[in-house]
């Protein structure tokens, strides 16, 4: 058997591997643009977030993913805050079948991602002078299921039409 011949066959027995390569900021904002009256609003505040997930392939087996988070605080229809944290990590993934290799970035990736978000959120929100904010946990997994679901609804109406 060639050397050729002997690494392929050990690559094709070996299960699947990842490896996390680093984690680093991509970016960040925070913007407080009513301060500093919005520090004598009364009311109670009103917090949106939207989470948003990129996922770029770097070359065969490396894989960049990117988590963002964008929070909104309103106080009687003013935005007292708006912080944006986009934290990626790159990971090395080899021996994955196309489907566990989509839900791993999909589900896992995010969910190793999300405690350096919601560390970075807390801390600007904090640094800005507000009262601390802990983002609370967040299901990924279900977060993929709607995402496969609606492309799959979509791929449905479009061959109907």
């Amino acid at each position: 058997m060639t050397e050729e011949n002997q690494a392929a066959a050990n690559t094709e027995n070996q299960g699947p591997s990842m490896s996390l390569q680093k984690i680093y900021t991509k970016d960040v904002s925070f913007e407080a643009p009513k301060a500093p009256h919005i520090f004598n609003e009364q009311g109670q505040p009103e917090i949106k977030m939207n989470m948003n997930q990129k996922v770029n392939k770097l070359d065969d087996n490396t894989y960049e993913v990117a988590l963002t988070s964008t929070v909104t605080c309103s106080v009687n229809d003013g935005t007292a805050y708006l912080v944006e944290v986009c934290v990626a990590g790159v990971f090395v993934m080899q021996n994955f079948t196309d489907q566990v290799l989509h839900q791993t970035l999909g589900v896992y990736c995010p969910n190793v991602l999300f405690p350096y978000v919601r560390q970075q959120v807390s801390e600007l929100v904090l640094s800005g002078g507000f009262q601390p904010l802990m983002l609370q946990p967040v299901n990924f997994e279900q977060m993929y299921a709607q995402q496969m679901q609606q492309a799959q609804e979509q791929a449905a109406s479009s061959t109907k039409q």
